[in-house]
């Protein structure tokens, strides 16, 4: 595909997967590279300066994520002028792939990271194992993991049932158990919702000195999408990348849920399970004095109306 009109303002939505890939290419090769590793994965890259997110993402993803349908790591790109490695899967893969070793192995052999001053790994879900787990390429990285898996060796996760078609695929070798891989990081952040069982079950496997455990209880199982639709995944990547990530910090970016109805809802879901009218009632009544919200006036009603003998 060539295009002289293409920019990092075009979208790329709607797309042939070989037409995406074309485009995308055609965007990197000023600046970088587009490689394809293996059968599933590729690489894309674009120097921009010293402070580099390698981003773990999948293609189905990618446009499910962003408006463009371009990567994540472009928008923090264009933004605030970081530069980008994309590691890109057809699928939910955990890049447990040779050629993606091999990839990393030559990255190494290069001394590509050393050209950077500060390395950050982002990635959710399958992506987050990716991002722990290769990050032991880049000593002194700093590591974003939104709900990672550990691994997925049923030997040690037989009890996390949600993904028994990848238990053939070797997590024992190469890069393969995510918090062991991080012993070499400066830090490691680790996101994830406590109520989510199998999910607070991985973190727990995440405990390590320089891994600082960031809950969001009542966020549910698709963290990475509400933290893009409260603007703060951005933000929390900039604090991370000044070293002034902390407890409270986190905190005060999470006020955001306030005006965020999936949380809003999963809150009164709770608390409507666990018998907590008062609550239920009090958290009704400060969501719609700031905010359209027919599900919470509806609970407010039922409240008010005449109940039966």
């Amino acid at each position: 595909m060539a295009d002289d009109s293409l920019t990092f303002e075009t979208s790329l939505a709607g797309m042939k997967k070989a037409d995406w890939l074309a485009a995308v290419e055609e965007l990197c090769d000023e600046d970088g590279y587009l490689e394809r590793l293996g059968k599933r994965h590729y690489a894309a890259f674009i120097e921009r300066s010293d402070t580099l997110l390698v981003s773990f993402e999948t293609l189905q993803g990618i446009p499910a994520l962003s408006s463009l349908a371009q990567p994540f790591g472009w928008e923090i790109m264009q933004d605030h002028g970081w530069s980008s490695l994309c590691v890109a899967s057809n699928g939910d893969t955990w890049f447990r792939e040779k050629a993606v070793y091999g990839y990393f192995d030559r990255l190494i052999d290069d001394g590509f990271f050393d050209e950077f001053e500060q390395i950050i790994f982002y990635g959710a879900g399958p992506c987050a194992y990716a991002a722990a787990a290769f990050s032991v390429a880049a000593p002194g990285s700093r590591v974003l993991a939104v709900q990672p898996q550990a691994t997925l060796d049923p030997r040690i996760t037989e009890w996390d049932d949600r993904f028994t078609d990848m238990r053939r695929t070797d997590f024992t070798s190469r890069y393969g158990y995510a918090p062991d891989m991080l012993d070499g990081a400066d830090a490691a952040y680790v996101v994830y919702d406590p109520r989510e069982q199998l999910d607070a079950m991985h973190a727990a496997l995440f405990t390590r000195p320089n891994t600082q455990k960031l809950r969001l209880r009542h966020m549910g199982a698709a963290i990475q999408t509400d933290l893009l639709e409260m603007d703060q995944l951005a933000p929390l990547l900039l604090a991370i990348a000044e070293g002034s990530l902390d407890t409270l910090g986190f905190a005060r970016m999470m006020r955001a849920r306030r005006m965020h109805p999936p949380y809003l809802r999963n809150l009164l879901t709770a608390l409507d399970a666990d018998g907590r009218e008062a609550l239920a009632l009090m958290l009704a009544r400060n969501v719609t004095s700031r905010m359209h919200a027919p599900r919470f006036a509806r609970r407010l009603a039922a409240a008010a109306a005449p109940k039966d003998d």
